[in-house]
């Protein structure tokens, strides 16, 4: 494990890092304005546990074994792509309820996304966004080694214990964002008449991330 002062360099690139914006921010931001705070903290505790799956799979060496084939590189990356497209296209065209704001039946079955059903859809579409996108495997890959002392006798479980931090300090931020996001909300009179333009808005960038994903090229060894 990295000495007090390389912990707190640990967890202070860690913030930076959650702070920019990406499709997770904009999952839990979308969610926020339309249904309010609790769908937006619910979105990122999806992510938060689609980060998991990555922290385990590069404690156990399958980040390694992806970063090294560009078969199973290009294959989660097709992938992610597709379901990142998915979302975009469903928010993009999905047609709002008359008198209410609308959710995509994709994310959330419930018309406003803040039922248990509808939350839990909120929450696997966190997830599955994150599970998804090889770029978040391969950032854990690159990010934790750079904080575990050379010769470390435990290497899976340092890995185990630095992603655990990154991840629970991205609870903070992930929750600051679905705050911030209902806040303002909440102060704007037109928000109802916003929604499907923030659908609209929501949809191109998720597909964009989509496009952007399926562009990416696989790691060079």
């Amino acid at each position: 494990m990295p000495d007090l002062h390389h912990l707190l360099l640990f967890v202070a690139a860690g913030l930076l890092l959650n702070l920019t914006p990406g499709p997770d921010v904009l999952y839990i931001v979308t969610h926020a304005l339309r249904s309010g705070v609790r769908a937006g903290i619910v979105a990122g505790f999806g992510i938060t546990a689609g980060c998991f799956v990555h922290i385990f799979a590069a404690a156990v060496g399958v980040s390694a074994l992806m970063a090294a084939s560009s078969t199973a590189f290009t294959v989660l990356k097709w992938a992610g792509a597709a379901y990142l497209l998915w979302i975009g296209l469903r928010m993009l065209f999905a047609r709002p309820s008359p008198g209410a704001s609308k959710t995509p039946d994709l994310i959330a079955s419930s018309a406003d996304g803040s039922s248990a059903s509808g939350l839990k859809g909120v929450f696997f579409g966190g997830f599955w966004t994150n599970v998804l996108n090889p770029k978040v495997a391969l950032f854990f890959l690159a990010f934790l080694p750079q904080f575990i002392a050379p010769g470390t006798a435990n290497t899976p479980l340092a890995f185990l214990l630095l992603g655990s931090l990154f991840n629970f300090n991205a609870i903070f931020v992930n929750v600051g964002w679905a705050v911030l996001a209902a806040w303002m909300a909440r102060r704007m009179g037109t928000v109802q008449r916003a929604m499907r333009w923030l659908d609209r808005f929501a949809g191109a960038m998720f597909i964009a991330f989509g496009v952007k994903l399926a562009l990416t090229d696989a790691p060079t060894r």
